[in-house]
């Protein structure tokens, strides 16, 4: 099957001459990947890099660059002005929640405290977008990573040389519909099904964890033999757009292998594709299909 044109690199964002785009470093390829594509068409982005988190690859360490310690988070803003950011970029993971003990009393803290602690409240989701609404009350325009690197988002249909069967049709709507549940209650993005019936969610450990807990369940008796099945990942249904959007990679197919499933399955137009070319290269040496699922599919 043939692979699905990518998009032309270019930025769906237009930015005027004296704009400059601020990305906001956790761990992963996606920050990476923006700073490289910023680099590549001539505006230089400045880095905030969240200690522990952000990688220490020259695409980020080459740029004008500051590191954030997570628990000294209000500094965020006074640090991307001084830089003169216009536009901003939430990009990469966070593996864990700050050590409220070990916060650094600010001035800037108490003004977007009120804020914080009622996105909190709501779970990741609703502290992201907190976290985008006080950004733009200070005068920045919040950008998702995909309007930097439009041609990271998920196409519809596959991707790969090997396309699904009809039994993991099966398998796809079955996760599907079990990942938009856990997203409506805030909790991942993803589930694995196999045989029709779905056998793991995804939850605080992340997509590379789960896979890793169901290649460890293969041995147990009521998996055990069971042939294929499929991950797949999709938008919560109250998304932040601009941030955290369902993402896989060379990674994911790594652990989908080692799990022994079939494929993978993606929302198309609502999910990020990192390294595309180096991921589609592994998924077809391994036998994998990755599928870009139609928005509205599987209900």
């Amino acid at each position: 099957m043939t692979t699905p044109t990518r998009i032309e690199p270019k930025l769906q964002i237009k930015l005027a001459p004296g704009d400059r785009v601020g990305i906001v470093a956790g761990s992963g390829r996606l920050p990476i990947n923006v700073a490289e594509r910023l680099t590549a068409v001539g505006h230089a982005p400045f880095v905030a890099m969240i200690e522990g988190e952000a990688d220490q690859d020259p695409a980020l360490t080459s740029c004008e660059h500051e590191y954030l310690q997570l628990e000294d988070f209000a500094v965020l803003v006074p640090t991307l002005k001084r830089h003169g950011v216009s536009h901003v970029v939430l990009a990469g993971g966070i593996a864990r929640r700050p050590e409220w003990r070990k916060i650094k009393p600010r001035l800037a803290l108490l003004a977007i405290l009120p804020r914080a602690l009622t996105g909190l409240a709501r779970g990741d989701n609703g502290l992201l977008k907190a976290l985008v609404g006080g950004l733009e009350a200070y005068g920045m325009k919040v950008v998702g990573a995909h309007e930097i690197v439009p041609d990271l988002l998920a196409v519809e249909g596959a991707m790969t040389r090997a396309a699904p069967l009809k039994a993991d049709w099966r398998d796809l709507d079955a996760a599907l519909e079990a990942a938009r549940t856990i997203g409506a209650l805030d909790v991942g993005q993803g589930a694995i099904a196999i045989g029709g019936r779905v056998i793991a969610l995804e939850g605080i450990e992340g997509t590379d964890g789960l896979l890793a807990r169901v290649a460890g369940m293969r041995g147990h008796g009521r998996i055990a033999g069971k042939k294929r099945g499929v991950l797949v990942k999709c938008a919560k249904p109250d998304q932040e757009m601009r941030a955290d959007l369902p993402t896989i990679g060379p990674a994911t197919v790594e652990g989908a292998h080692a799990a022994g499933l079939a494929g993978i399955g993606v929302e198309a137009g609502g999910s990020l594709v990192l390294d595309y070319a180096k991921m589609i290269e592994r998924a077809d040496a391994l036998g994998l299909f990755v599928v870009g699922l139609p928005k509205g599919s599987g209900k």
